[in-house]
Formats: C-alpha cells, structure tokens, sequence
C-alpha cells in the first residue's frame, strides 16, 4: 500500500481533486464527471486520502447538495472497499503477525460493533483508512460496521461539502454551520464514550 501510494503521488494521479483537474473534467460533464469524481474520489481514500478532502472537492465540484452525495458514495465505497480487502485478502496474513493488535480491536468492536463504530467515527480525529483495515482483520460483523461507518461519516461530510460549496452558501453559515456540527459530532462520541467506558477501557 506504501508504494501504490508513492506511485500515485508520483504520477499525474497526485493532481487528481485538485481545482484544475475538477474545472476541467468534472464540473459541467454530467454523468460522466460524476462517476469519475466518484471513481477516482474512492480510489484515491482508499489509499489514505483524507474523506474531509473528498468531500471538500465534491462540494466545490457539485455545490453542496449533490456534494454531499457523491462525498458519501465516495466514502462508503471506500469504506466497503478496504474493509473487503482486509477480511478476504489480509486476514489471515495480520492476524497471524499481530494476534494481539486484533485482539484489541475484538475487544473494542464485538460486543457493540454498531454503536462502538459510531463512537469512532464520530471522533474529530482518526485514521479512517487503518479503522477499516483493522475492523477487516478483526471478527466484527460487516453489517453493523458498514452501516453504522455511513451514518458516521454524515457530519464531517456535511461539514466539508458545505464548507467547499463556496459562493453558493454565504461564508457566515458555512463557517457556523461548520463550527456546530463538529461540536456536536463530539459531544456524541463524548456521550458514546461515557456510556461505553468499561468496553473502550479494555483495549489498555
């Protein structure tokens, strides 16, 4: 993964969101600039780009509605993606290497996966590509990981489309909208967190 990420950086992929390269092959090509924004948006996360920069360039490329869209294809694709590649390629592989790292994540994602997974992604921070890794190496159940991952991803993709809409909404409601939404995203993983201590606690 380290060199298919040197190589994309390495290679005309690394301007790939960028504002040129959205000018001038997604905005204004209908359905085709929207599954290549999507296509390459998915791609490019599962290899570690950040989602916020996803779903800032699909509400700079899309306004903020169909931003918010395609920023949740985007991510859930990716989601599913890695996720997938690392229950059905590397599972054996880490956890054979790493028994214990696995074991923590059981710890943290088994006994709750749907609610413990909205704690983590509800996190102002993390690392959103090793999550899903990690979940795909451990014995979580994929349902409740998937859909409790795209519920948790609603509030920073809101947050950064909204944000990358530009002129289409006034600075001031982006700016609060922003704010509020990350305040809240926080209380509730704080919230989660509180009500979920002992489980969380167990990975020490």
């Amino acid at each position: 993964m380290a060199l298919v990420a040197y190589v994309i950086g390495s290679s005309p992929l690394d301007d790939v969101l960028d504002e040129a390269w959205i000018n001038s092959e997604i905005r204004g090509q209908g359905f085709r600039g929207e599954l290549l924004f999507v296509a390459f948006a998915t791609v490019l996360a599962s290899f570690g780009l950040p989602r916020q920069i996803v779903s800032f360039a699909a509400g700079y490329a899309f306004g903020f509605s169909a931003g918010l869209i395609f920023a949740m294809v985007a991510t859930v694709c990716m989601c599913v993606l890695t996720f997938s590649c690392a229950r059905f390629i590397g599972r054996t592989f880490v956890a054979r290497r790493l028994p214990d790292k696995v074991r923590r994540v059981d710890t943290l994602l088994s006994h709750n996966p749907f609610v413990m997974t909205l704690l983590i992604r509800f996190l102002p921070v993390g690392n959103n590509l090793m999550t899903n890794l990690a979940a795909g190496v451990s014995s979580v159940r994929s349902a409740p990981f998937l859909v409790a991952s795209a519920i948790g991803y609603v509030p920073q993709n809101v947050m950064f489309s909204l944000v990358g809409s530009g002129i289409e909404v006034d600075m001031a409601i982006r700016a609060g909208s922003s704010l509020v939404l990350f305040a809240a995203s926080a209380l509730l993983s704080l919230y989660l967190y509180r009500n979920h201590r002992a489980e969380v606690e167990g990975l020490g």
